[in-house]
């Protein structure tokens, strides 16, 4: 076996001859990617087995250990461990044993251990060329889209942009329970993707008729593959998709459903949502459309913060630290609500609390008193106490000349929403 230098290994964390193991481990999978040439070189076929299943039993392509566990459905350590020892142990090729306690992965809903493996994925693919006439890929679209849109604020173009610029590509598949199957089958013998009208067909109305859960009933393979193919000569895929890849496609299936929703334009003028969005709901919609449509699904994009309690924590219902507005305007009213909501930056994170309330109810209180004290002030006017404008006090011009530019401001943006 080839010795490969990997950075991941420095002097300062530990040196030395150490066996790689790419279908479990980030590193030794990027180092023995790498490396393709070089084993190449050597005779070494480069492709990485797949040793572990989906179930967490070992599989044909670790020879004598296939059916060995190593983590069962429970989180819980299997048979896997033992049955390598005692294999190294019948051919005298372990030098010593012992124990080692040590951090582990966990998930981070079920709080189990989990472990790391290599699978065959679904990608969609950033670089590769998608022109008809050439010359033309995904990312190139994308980042053209991006210099047509525009962000408020400002800044998310440049986050954006930056993402788009140094992504990978695209993973769209997940091994989970729940989810929207990738609706494709896969010959066994030659790995070939089925590509059947009438197939798809079966499996559209299907869809339409009972929804995405059609495909996991017994007897779908068969309803779909028909008499045209042998349904023991195919795989059904039970992947489902990445759940940004759903979230998406709303510019497919919502602004150009013109039946359903006639007065919605593609594209949107804008799309809303939180700043987390750019690596999310954002970003798949833009990466969709652009292979789809060749152009983004929006016209603008803006994004807001986060509304934080009094200390800066993020509000959730674990922490018990919620502030329901209902409760806002039960106590104070609504337009104290509505005070705060004006007088707040939406595009930074926002802090609610008792105190922070309090607060705007003493502006509140004192811009209500202002105005009350202003209009006492005008009870008794009459039209022969009005001053002309050119005989009132420099100051005076200037504080009107102000409020009419401020009213100017006002009315303007408010024609323009």
């Amino acid at each position: 076996m080839p010795l490969l230098d990997g950075d991941h290994v420095t002097d300062d964390t530990g040196t030395g001859f150490v066996h790689t193991a790419p279908g479990h481990g980030l590193d030794d999978f990027e180092i023995w990617m790498n490396s393709g040439r070089l084993l190449a070189e050597k005779g070494i076929d480069s492709a990485i087995p797949y040793v572990v299943g989906d179930d967490g039993f070992y599989t044909k392509d670790a020879p004598g250990l296939d059916g060995a566990r190593v983590i069962d459905d429970n989180g819980k350590k299997g048979d896997a461990n033992q049955r390598v020892i005692t294999a190294l142990a019948e051919r005298h090729a372990m030098v010593a044993r012992g124990r080692v306690k040590h951090q582990y992965p966990h998930s981070r809903r079920s709080k189990k251990p989990v472990i790391f493996r290599n699978t065959p994925q679904w990608f969609v693919y950033m670089d590769r060329d998608i022109s008809a006439e050439g010359g033309d890929t995904l990312r190139a679209r994308a980042l053209r889209a991006i210099d047509q849109t525009k962000f408020y604020p400002a800044a998310g173009q440049n986050r954006l942009r930056s993402m788009i610029a140094d992504r990978p590509d695209w993973v769209l598949s997940r091994q989970r329970a729940r989810g929207v199957p990738i609706t494709v089958f896969v010959n066994k013998e030659t790995g070939e993707i089925l590509r059947d009208e009438v197939v798809n067909h079966r499996i559209a109305q299907s869809f339409e008729e009972e929804g995405a859960d059609a495909r996991y009933k017994p007897g779908a393979a068969q309803h779909y593959l028909g008499s045209q193919y042998p349904v023991e000569d195919y795989e059904m895929v039970t992947d489902v998709l990445d759940v940004w890849f759903d979230s998406g496609s709303t510019h497919s299936f919502v602004l150009r459903n013109k039946q359903k929703w006639p007065h919605l334009k593609f594209p949107a003028s804008m799309y809303l949502e939180g700043s987390d969005q750019h690596r999310g709901w954002f970003h798949s919609s833009l990466l969709e459309s652009c292979a789809t449509n060749g152009f983004a699904p929006y016209d603008s994009v803006l994004t807001h913060g986060f509304t934080m309690d009094g200390e800066g924590r993020k509000m959730s219902k674990s922490l018990g630290n919620t502030v329901a507005p209902q409760d806002i305007i039960k106590q104070y009213g609504a337009d104290i609500l509505r005070l705060w909501v004006a007088s707040s930056d939406y595009s930074e994170d926002l802090r609610l609390g008792k105190e922070i309330i309090q607060t705007t109810v003493d502006s509140y209180r004192k811009l209500r008193n202002t105005l009350r004290w202003l209009l006492g002030n005008l009870a008794h006017y009459q039209p022969s106490d009005t001053v002309a404008f050119a005989d009132m006090p420099e100051l005076e011009r200037l504080m009107l000349h102000r409020l009419a530019q401020l009213d100017g401001r006002v009315l303007h943006r408010l024609q323009g929403i």
